[in-house]
């Protein structure tokens, strides 16, 4: 959430900052709320003391015998119209609150303009595609041939695009996430966290799902729960409403969990295997900063990432995204793609944001200054660590040998218990 105070003392430089998202937030609209709410404020302000000054001269009149009886009729007019007036204040805090939820984080002036994936910039490369001496199949065509994939039963029991992994396949997807995870806790410093996969609706408020994705995700309406989307939710909710003292940071989280998402605006859009299934495997790393620490934090947690990558021996590049292709909360963001050899493409594996103060102030989490009184926001941070659909898609296709097996990254064979190659049925 934006300091409608900052908004106040500039609204056209939040408004330009916003138009470089291609965002159209109504500004204008919430700042003309808000002066009618200080105007309302101000009357009642004058009322009360009025009230009170007439409720003086009520007790002085009947100490003396006199008749009160105007100054009382004039005490009740004065009070019905202070209670006017809270109401409408009261309507219009609702209205600005549920305005000021739908407005997008500003972006960071570091970061390109522009409103689509163009204009994003390419900032790394690291390693190259392999190339084949044989026509490479893509990834379901292998998982399916391997036994590792079995798309029509995950179609059975819940619909379209939700895979299923059996044998070797499940093996592999479980050893992905426990070699990301021991890499994050052992090597970078991160504390595990295993958290809750539901979550109360203000936790979705605090990081920014809603109230603009609600239709992207899955809602337990009995329990008025929802499923995560990324474990960034709990993450960054661990705190929400908490004071921390500034000796504690950076606190530095990492979790595994299914991730959630309907996907609803998706439809049609590479719905064949594992590109865009409604759950999915991720390791997310979350980060609580200083201010004046989160630009450091976001290079070192993108370099987190992109270790992950490097020891599994897949061609990457990172993007830094334009201010239009930014996530609602985030500040500033880069993308890890990485190459899939069968489809002779870019996957999105990561995306590693600073969101500055925004959903702090959302998820009303503080800092209490170490040195001194007073408070400040925290800096949150999230990145994947990585995604581990697509990161499959990639393994197996760029792992993929002429007779249809598919090797194992040297990083995994410890996690599938010494195995080095999938073979015909999952077998190793």
């Amino acid at each position: 959430m934006l300091d409608i105070k900052y908004i106040r003392k500039d609204p056209a430089a939040v408004k330009d900052a916003l138009a470089r998202r291609g965002d159209t937030s109504a500004i204008d609209e919430l700042l003309r709320m808000d002066a009618q709410r200080r105007r309302l404020l101000t009357e009642a302000e004058g009322l009360k003391s009025r009230k009170n000054a007439v409720s003086r001269e009520v007790g002085k009149a009947k100490a003396c015998g006199g008749n009160a009886s105007a100054a009382i009729d004039e005490m009740k007019e004065v009070s019905g119209r202070i209670e006017v007036l809270d109401m409408k204040v009261a309507e219009i805090d609702s209205n600005i609150e549920d305005l000021m939820l739908r407005i997008p984080n500003i972006p960071s002036e570091s970061i390109p303009s522009g409103v689509c994936s163009d204009n994003n910039r390419i900032v790394k490369h690291c390693g190259e595609p392999r190339r084949f001496d044989f026509e490479p199949s893509q990834h379901w065509e292998l998982g399916e041939r391997l036994g590792i994939l079995d798309f029509a039963s995950g179609s059975v029991l819940s619909g379209s695009n939700f895979p299923l992994f059996k044998g070797m396949g499940a093996r592999l997807e479980r050893a992905l996430y426990g070699f990301m995870l021991d890499m994050h806790v052992e090597k970078h410093g991160y504390t595990e966290v295993a958290p809750p996969y539901m979550v109360r609706r203000e936790c979705m408020l605090g990081t920014g799902q809603l109230p603009k994705l609600e239709g992207d995700m899955y809602l337990c309406e009995q329990d008025d729960l929802f499923l995560i989307p990324t474990a960034e939710v709990p993450l960054v909710n661990i705190h929400r409403g908490r004071l921390i003292d500034e000796r504690e940071l950076p606190i530095s989280y990492v979790a595994y969990s299914p991730c959630f998402r309907r996907e609803a605006g998706s439809y049609g859009k590479d719905t064949r295997g594992l590109i865009r299934v409604h759950q999915f495997d991720k390791v997310e790393l979350v980060k609580f900063t200083r201010p004046a620490d989160s630009f450091l934090a976001l290079d070192e947690m993108l370099g987190h990432a992109e270790e992950v990558l490097r020891a599994l021996g897949l061609p990457y590049r990172v993007l830094e995204l334009c201010a239009g292709e930014i996530s609602f909360a985030s500040a500033k963001t880069y993308d890890i793609e990485v190459w899939a050899g069968g489809a002779g493409k870019w996957l999105e594996v990561a995306s590693v944001s600073t969101c500055g103060d925004f959903q702090a102030r959302r998820a009303g989490i503080r800092c209490r200054l170490k040195e001194g009184k007073g408070t400040f926001y925290p800096h949150t941070l999230n990145g994947s660590g990585v995604a581990l659909a697509r990161t499959y898609i990639a393994i197996v296709e760029n792992y993929q040998n002429a007779d249809g097996t598919v090797s194992i990254p040297g990083a995994l064979v410890p996690y599938m218990g010494g195995a080095e190659v999938i073979g015909r049925k999952g077998g190793g």
